[in-house]
């Protein structure tokens, strides 16, 4: 795989809008997810093994580091083992969505848009 950027993808619906920015760095990932008022939220990382229940499915292994107030730590641990694991390359999600006074269906609506965005960028970076 080439390094560099390889695209920006974007999700809509109703007043919301996320941003993806994709990045290769070797035969890693790095995605920029951002949403609302930019910032650092939180950041994930994976990377693909074996299942453990299945060895011959490929699963992901990860961590989370979530910034104090945040709670992007979710979404950016989701998507980083869903690309590790389709992908099977490391994978950085660096995320920060935020909307002041968000609702609970707000939440819902943001949450299932980086699900998309997820789909989408496994299909952009050539996932299974």
């Amino acid at each position: 795989m080439r390094n560099g950027s390889l695209t920006d993808l974007v999700e809509e619906k109703g007043t919301f809008s996320i941003s993806a920015a994709l990045h290769r760095t070797g035969d890693d990932l790095v995605v920029i997810l951002q949403g609302g008022r930019g910032h650092i939220g939180a950041v994930g990382m994976a990377q693909p093994r074996p299942g453990l229940s299945d060895p011959g499915r490929t699963s992901a292994t990860s961590s989370v580091y979530t910034f104090l107030g945040h709670k992007e730590d979710d979404v950016a641990k989701t998507m980083a083992q869903a690309l590790a694991s389709g992908l099977g390359c490391r994978v950085v999600v660096v995320a920060g969505l935020h909307w002041d006074g968000i609702s609970p269906r707000g939440i819902d609506e943001v949450v299932a848009m980086c699900s998309d965005l997820t789909a989408r960028i496994m299909d952009k970076a050539g996932g299974k």
